[in-house]
């Protein structure tokens, strides 16, 4: 196993410790899940209030799209994937008291996905379903850890050229995404870590939700 600090152990380091006392190794496991736990907390805090008012204005514009009849698409590989997926449902089956808005993964039709990607490439998996569902005033949410997946860049490409309002999740410093001009919104995760990128990124997409959500009350009662 590799010990350069991206492994396993650097994870769980009472693992590999050689110790065999329970009790010490039970004191590492509360320990780190503690420090684990604030780790994920400062950064939720910091990455909502650093973009506070880009979030409010993201969802704002996410609102005049649902009003003008807009629809949502959301996309990413791997563990983004389910969260593509869990944006979709967020929208589309919000909690007691939320306005169900029309929302889909572009992940979910594993034959659409496996058919581009056999016939055509990977990197069109998303930018030609956009092609084909894609209609100005509808909605591309992107998520990304690195921010570096080419399909999305080809994603946000087709869907800036189609008129959809673009909006992206990406962490460390943004990666290729952060050079697009492409993406109408851009939040970025400022951490190394897949696992902690992933866990605020959540909390972004149900910020989104939220803010969203107010706009449309707030338009209705105007």
């Amino acid at each position: 196993m590799a010990r350069d600090g991206t492994g396993v152990e650097s994870l769980y380091p009472f693992l590999y410790s050689g110790g065999s006392n329970l009790e010490d190794v039970l004191d590492q496991v509360r320990r780190s899940t503690v420090d684990k736990a604030a780790e994920i907390v400062e950064l939720r805090r910091l990455t909502v209030h650093r973009d506070a008012a880009r979030l409010a204005d993201c969802a704002r514009a996410m609102a005049r799209s649902f009003l003008g009849g807009g629809r949502l698409f959301a996309f990413g590989n791997g563990g983004s994937s389910t969260d593509a997926q869990a944006v979709a449902t967020t929208f589309l089956h919000p909690r007691p008291g939320g306005r169900p808005l029309p929302a889909l993964s572009l992940t979910d039709d594993v034959a659409v996905v496996t058919a581009l990607a056999n016939d055509v490439g990977f990197d069109v998996v998303f930018a030609r379903q956009l092609a084909a569902f894609g209609r100005p005033g509808d909605i591309a949410v992107g998520l990304s850890t690195s921010g570096n997946s080419d399909n999305l860049v080809r994603a946000f490409e087709e869907a800036s050229r189609r008129g959809l309002l673009t909006i992206g999740l990406a962490g460390y410093e943004g990666g290729k995404m952060a050079e697009l001009d492409t993406i109408d919104y851009l939040f970025v995760v400022p951490s190394s870590s897949v696992h902690r990128i992933q866990e605020a990124q959540t909390t972004v997409y149900h910020v989104l939700w939220e803010l969203t959500q107010v706009a449309l009350e707030a338009s209705d009662s105007s």
